[in-house]
């Protein structure tokens, strides 16, 4: 899909679908007014029969208005203009391209930024090729007879008065960003037999084929055996897929500026191992990697924009399975950085793999660190699907994922890393318990990783809420890829 920004007037347009706004009560919006004009109120009869209210997130498509050249004209309720938040203004997006799906349009143009529409032009802009993208994103490549793809192929903002170089920018970076949330649930949403944790490393590869910026690394099992990273390999036993510790070194900048490094889980399929878990739903368990897959949808759409900032992918991946050789509740193992863990449950395998991971990533001398797992369920049950749980070791990398977060619309919601926690991962027999017990769950995991990340500044992404989407709406969403690349838009630009 391709998306551009320029200037125009509604009725002159040859598309083969225009789109303008009407606000609650029948006011029409600016380009609503134009087209109106030269359709001698054709527009305003309609509204006056009653077929459209303006009401928020409403649609109707009108066929062959007098005078305008456009093959459709579809019209879209806007609400109430003192109503419009954040929240409203996607909806009224997603309403907008669920609409224009549903037409054979190929191309539509889109009058949605002269009425002050939500938080401000560029972010309507941006949720409105995220928007765009995700209508016509299908998971079906794998059946014998694929749907049909989207007929829609291009959207065109665009605007009354000149559009500036910075909405121009806003449109550019934002369809990079649903580029790489393609990616991402193009890759979660692949089964655990083709997207195995070798799949994995070859797409890394490729990706570093497709972008000279971008450096790809791949350890194998001899490798991270030699580094000591005994509890990353504890997780592998069980398998007879090879485990692969992948990097990616993007320069976009001077190399002795120090990068942010991205950690993503990548646990291409989990079982829970030998603490085996409930057969209900386990399938969704192909979506353990999403982590994994978010640092390598993040990485293509920094390198798509040329973002001048230093930025490091780590991610290890491997499967969980249960097998004669596989870790037992009980065993102990030994970090890469030396700490020895007590292994209470082989299903919080997670944080096994993050922690070496974690370690090996200080070799980087990293600015910031910032992991993203789908690492517990609690974190499902504390904040739902809308926000993902957040954790930092200081408060203004915190406030800087809030704000990215909020700039995005791919939200999270900081929870407590207290020391008083602590003490719940304490074991009898080594440093540290992998499990604090069933009380804030989300949090014994955060401070479980926290010891392995006090070399620099950390936070940890808990996505396992907000990473995929169950029952008739199965699949994967490409979140938190927006919130990634905006807090690295916003690293990058002020330094």
């Amino acid at each position: 899909m391709e998306f551009s920004i320029k200037q125009g007037s509604p009725e002159k347009l040859k598309s083969g679908c225009v789109v303008v706004g009407v606000f609650d009560g029948g006011k029409l919006s600016k380009a609503a007014q134009v087209l109106d004009k030269t359709a001698k109120h054709a527009l305003s009869d309609v509204i006056a029969r009653g077929d459209m209210s303006g009401k928020s997130a409403s649609t109707l498509l009108l066929h062959k208005i007098p005078g305008v050249l456009a093959e459709r004209v579809l019209l879209v309720g806007l609400g109430k203009p003192a109503e419009l938040d954040n929240r409203s203004s996607v909806d009224i997006l997603r309403a907008t391209f669920k609409a224009l799906h549903a037409t054979s349009a190929k191309d539509a143009a889109l009058f949605i930024t002269d009425d002050g529409v939500g938080k401000g032009t560029s972010w309507v802009l941006k949720q409105a090729v995220i928007a765009a993208a995700d209508g016509a994103y299908r998971a079906d490549s794998l059946k014998s007879k694929p749907a049909k793809a989207a007929t829609l192929k291009q959207i065109a903002f665009v605007t009354l008065e000149r559009p500036t170089d910075a909405l121009k920018q806003a449109v550019d970076q934002a369809a990079a960003v649903a580029r790489g949330m393609e990616l991402t649930k193009d890759l979660a949403n692949l089964p655990a037999n083709i997207c195995t944790p070798t799949y994995l490393a070859a797409k890394a590869l490729a990706l570093a084929k497709a972008h000279k910026r971008i450096k790809t690394t791949v350890l194998e099992k001899k490798d991270m055996e030699k580094l000591g990273m005994g509890s990353f390999l504890s997780v592998t036993r069980g398998s007879v897929q090879p485990p692969k510790l992948i990097t990616l070194e993007y320069t976009g900048a001077a190399k002795t500026q120090k990068p942010i490094a991205l950690v993503g889980k990548g646990i291409t399929f989990d079982t829970g191992g030998i603490s085996l878990k409930p057969g209900a739903d386990m399938d969704e368990m192909k979506y353990d990697m999403s982590g994994a897959a978010s640092v390598l949808g993040t990485l293509q759409a920094i390198a798509e924009m040329e973002l001048p900032i230093n930025v490091v992918g780590v991610i290890p991946t491997c499967e969980n399975m249960p097998s004669g050789t596989a870790t037992r509740p009980g065993d102990i193992v030994t970090s890469m950085s030396g700490q020895t863990i007590e292994i209470l449950n082989t299903d919080a395998e997670g944080r096994l793999i993050l922690c070496d991971a974690l370690t090996y990533t200080a070799k980087f001398k990293p600015d910031t660190v910032i992991d993203i797992a789908t690492l517990t369920g609690a974190c499902v049950i504390a904040l739902g699907n809308i926000a993902s749980g957040m954790f930092a070791n200081e408060d203004k990398l915190a406030k800087e994922l809030l704000v990215a977060g909020e700039q995005s619309h791919d939200r999270v919601w900081q929870l407590p890393l207290w020391e008083d926690y602590q003490s719940l991962l304490d074991s009898n027999f080594a440093d540290m318990a992998n499990i604090g017990g069933r009380a804030g769950g989300t949090i014994t995991a955060a401070c479980f990783l926290a010891r392995f990340t006090k070399e620099y500044r950390w936070a940890h992404l808990d996505i396992a809420g907000t990473a995929n989407k169950s029952g008739k709406d199965k699949g994967a969403t490409g979140r938190p890829v927006p919130l990634l690349t905006q807090y690295l838009i916003n690293k990058a630009g002020s330094r």
